[in-house]
């Protein structure tokens, strides 16, 4: 072989070791979320998911299925927990069964408004974060909701208009909220509102407007009630074992592009709710400030919902209350 063939042969041999190093060297994630492609958490996932992917060089590829397609709600905490995916993001009053710490944002009229549930998220966060290192994952941002607010297909003139109503719910404390107001409580998956009302499986629920103008709520309930009660976050985490095999510059991507996603999903979300409340009125629902009478009954409830959620969070529930009201 002449030496200039000896050299070409070298040098494609080589090229195609670096192809294939680079192809190695890529890490690639599927990343389960609940929520349409509409919806501003997933909106905010994708830019975080471009976000990495540009910060990294290409290095680390999220690859994002969104409203439930890879992996239904109810089954992501389990599937990031056990590796069967490395990323996820998912609402964490849904799992607050399992662990009475991810509820803390779900108590009613606990942190109403925006200014209080980041308040209330600082004050969890530590106890939230090792609750999560417990389950072998880390969590790298949180983004709440619009305040939740009561839809009916009847106007109300009391809470006590609720009793005997089928209640769509989508955790344990709103069915706990759907209980004590005398409604039957039903778990209801947002793909799935439109069918539930219109086949009578429910009449009234609590979500934020976000959630009815991305079902077009207009379609299947004319009464929306700002009562702003709570604003339930999404957590986006990931495995720490997935984590812990990445780069330091690709976890530093991550962390990166997390916090950039925190505060810009947060921001979303204020903006969502207001664009959202005028979106339900533009087409013709009645979007209602509570009366003083019904204010005052809800705030009932939900002060007895937090002395049952206190005694079951325990000292952790203490400690989120005494800071977050310090």
């Amino acid at each position: 072989m002449t030496p200039r063939r000896t050299f070409l042969v070298a040098a494609v041999a080589g090229a195609f070791t670096l192809a294939a190093g680079a192809v190695q060297a890529q890490t690639k994630w599927d990343m389960p979320t609940p929520y349409s492609d509409g919806e501003f958490h997933t909106i905010n996932v994708r830019q975080f998911a471009e976000a990495v992917a540009k910060a990294s060089g290409g290095q680390l590829a999220i690859n994002v299925h969104s409203n439930g397609s890879l992996i239904k709600h109810p089954d992501m905490l389990r599937a990031v927990s056990t590796g069967q995916v490395n990323i996820a993001e998912f609402l964490l009053g849904q799992f607050g069964n399992e662990e009475p710490v991810f509820n803390a944002d779900n108590v009613p009229f606990l942190a109403a408004g925006y200014d209080n549930a980041w308040k209330l998220y600082q004050a969890q966060k530590p106890i939230l974060e090792k609750k999560l290192q417990g389950r072998g994952l880390v969590l790298l941002y949180a983004v709440a909701w619009p305040g939740q607010g009561i839809y009916s297909k009847e106007p109300l003139k009391a809470v006590a208009d609720l009793k005997g109503t089928k209640f769509r719910t989508y955790s344990p404390l709103t069915a706990r909220f759907a209980e004590l107001v005398g409604a039957s409580p039903t778990v209801i998956q947002v793909p799935e509102l439109p069918q539930a009302f219109a086949t009578g499986a429910v009449n009234a629920m609590i979500t934020s407007s976000a959630t009815g103008t991305s079902t077009k709520a207009w379609e299947f309930v004319k009464n929306y009630y700002t009562t702003n009660a709570m604003h339930p976050k999404n957590a986006v985490v990931v495995n720490n074992r997935a984590f812990q095999g990445l780069s330091a510059a690709n976890k530093k991507a991550l962390s990166d592009a997390a916090a950039a996603a925190e505060k810009r999903g947060w921001d979303l979300s204020r903006a969502r709710e207001q664009a959202a409340n005028k979106m339900l009125a533009d087409n013709g629902m009645a979007v209602l400030a509570p009366d003083a009478g019904m204010m005052a009954s809800f705030n009932k409830i939900g002060e007895q919902m937090a002395g049952e959620w206190l005694k079951a969070a325990g000292a952790d529930g203490d400690a989120i209350v005494k800071a977050y009201r310090k």
